[in-house]
């Protein structure tokens, strides 16, 4: 269970705070676009004397980019968002193994390769929101959003989204293709409108009376929580918020990650920047500066994400989830949820 204190679970090995200054650069591709971000790198750049350049861009055309440079990419490590963004970078072979005992002390095992080649520094769950005014009864399970007392009520993202590809993927892990596909197909018989939009704007659409239930990540109503964000935040009180399968399997939960790059020419030093996002300092960070759940157990949350409670998330090994994409995304097409 996601706590807002205690000591960490288990110390982690000495890392790159408080180490001789390091010499060298770090070349940094990054899909993460946060201004908080900022303090992760400047912090680690103090810290050990190691210059981070960055190039920043959509997820996609950075693995493309990695691809198309090949042995000569000046990539030492991806970030992204999602855990089939990773697989992704993972099977197009722009990612490489490491073998770091503080990563493998610091992160639980589920949220990072089964080869060590991405790690979960940051999750998000994927919650159940509501209109607490129109909906007595909400759902309180993901298998309940197919239910037939709910048609006409969803707004939730497309299956193009990476968020939907791995919820999809999570529940073909715990069930089976036919069981995920029936769900699939409940899921589209009940939306309230077509896809569209990201997260926020299925909030907006509860807000404003298209639907009555939303599915979203809990960083985008925590920052409505902390933050002004337009036509969300000023009738955040008329939502309700459910963690689902809180029974069974939990919540399930997105990660944002990284790894060292195939060809990194500045390896040790990608390393000991993996290291540092798995330090109790920039784990606080993700949760303050951006609203997310640190990967590191017993890292104090911020207080916009503490005001969500405690619950229990899903602990499936998301690298068996990652192998179940490819079909939740023919799944997606063979129901035409678009």
């Amino acid at each position: 269970m996601l706590r807002t204190s205690t000591c960490i679970a288990a110390a982690l090995v000495a890392t790159v705070a408080g180490t001789a200054q390091a010499d060298g650069e770090l070349n940094l591709y990054s899909s993460r676009h946060y201004d908080t971000d900022e303090r992760l790198y400047t912090d680690f750049e103090e810290q050990t004397g190691i210059t981070i350049n960055r190039i920043e861009g959509n997820a996609d055309e950075l693995i493309a980019r990695m691809q198309a440079e090949g042995a000569n990419s000046p990539a030492d490590i991806l970030l992204t968002v999602d855990t089939s963004r990773l697989e992704r970078a993972k099977q197009a072979g722009i990612l490489q193994a490491i073998d770091s005992p503080v990563l493998e002390a610091s992160i639980p095992a589920y949220i990072r390769d089964a080869d060590n080649q991405w790690f979960g520094f940051s999750q998000r769950a994927r919650i159940i929101f509501y209109d607490k005014a129109e909906i007595e009864t909400p759902p309180m399970t993901y298998a309940d959003l197919a239910d037939p007392r709910f048609k006409g009520e969803i707004c939730i993202r497309s299956s193009s989204n990476t968020y939907n590809q791995t919820l999809l993927a999570s529940i073909i892990t715990h069930t089976d293709e036919a069981t995920a596909k029936a769900w699939a197909q409940g899921v589209v018989d009940n939306m309230a409108r077509d896809p569209q939009g990201g997260d926020t704007d299925q909030l907006r659409a509860l807000v404003s009376g298209e639907c009555n239930i939303a599915v979203g990540n809990s960083y985008y109503f925590a920052r409505a929580l902390r933050t002004e964000v337009d036509g969300l935040s000023d009738s955040i009180d008329m939502i309700g918020w459910v963690f689902p399968s809180q029974n069974a399997e939990g919540a399930h939960m997105n990660l944002s990650g990284g790894g060292v790059a195939a060809n990194a020419p500045n390896r040790e030093n990608a390393i000991k920047f993996l290291e540092y996002l798995a330090s109790e300092q920039a784990q606080e960070y993700f949760s303050a500066g951006n609203d997310e759940y640190p990967a590191v157990p017993g890292v104090g949350l911020s207080p916009a994400i503490a005001e969500l409670g405690f619950f229990k998330p899903d602990d499936v090994s998301l690298s068996s989830v990652a192998a179940n994409i490819p079909v939740a995304q023919r799944i997606f097409n063979e129901v035409s949820w678009k």
